[in-house]
């Protein structure tokens, strides 16, 4: 009896071993957080510098002033992260200044506005426009459920610049049948419609 427990331990170990092995052979992680590299964060305040280098010494590159603004870690570096913004500009922040709550900005071709559906496939809600800030509640492959203001909704992910090309955030068991029930809805008011 001991002998098999003894089995049933070694490959157990064994396949924990393998599973993290598989994980952090595939993703990069930071020196300082062991958090996976890139990873995209938000600015914590209406007021953050960007520095040409990891130090108070080093000059500022740029100042933001929006609250919850997404940013991409590249690197970290003691209490410094090298970052990037959606256009393409990149210094290093305090990790002070940064928390991990997931926003992401509207792009769009020509400034057209964004549809904003109820469920996936659904009906229109609403529009957002380009430079907005949204909040990523959750993420599915190719679609994220975004609020702004007073306005919750699902949009395409193509659009939205601070979550990777398929990310999926927050989802659980219980998405399915929300989703299920959604879809009910609009093919009965589709129906409705119709007549």
């Amino acid at each position: 009896m001991l002998l098999y427990k003894n089995i049933r331990m070694k490959i157990i170990l064994l396949f924990i071993a393998i599973i993290s092995f598989t994980q952090n052979a595939y993703t990069d992680v930071g020196n300082e957080t062991g958090l996976e590299i890139p990873r995209y964060v938000s600015l914590k305040s209406n007021d953050a510098n960007i520095r040409v280098g990891p130090s108070k010494n080093y000059p500022i590159k740029i100042k933001y002033i929006k609250k919850d603004y997404p940013l991409k870690v590249l690197e970290e570096y003691e209490d410094w992260r090298k970052v990037e913004d959606f256009k393409m500009n990149i210094g290093w922040i305090h990790k002070s200044l940064i928390s991990g709550n997931r926003t992401g900005i509207v792009l769009s071709k020509n400034n057209k506005n964004i549809k904003l559906l109820n469920t996936l496939g659904g009906n229109v809600i609403g529009e957002i426009g380009q430079g907005n800030i949204v909040y990523l509640t959750k993420c599915k492959i190719d679609w994220c459920y975004v609020a702004v203001k007073n306005f919750k909704g699902w949009m395409n992910k193509k659009y939205i610049w601070g979550v990777k090309e398929k990310e999926i955030i927050k989802i659980n068991f219980l998405q399915r049948f929300e989703d299920l029930y959604w879809k009910s809805i609009n093919f009965l008011n589709n129906i409705k419609n119709e007549y």
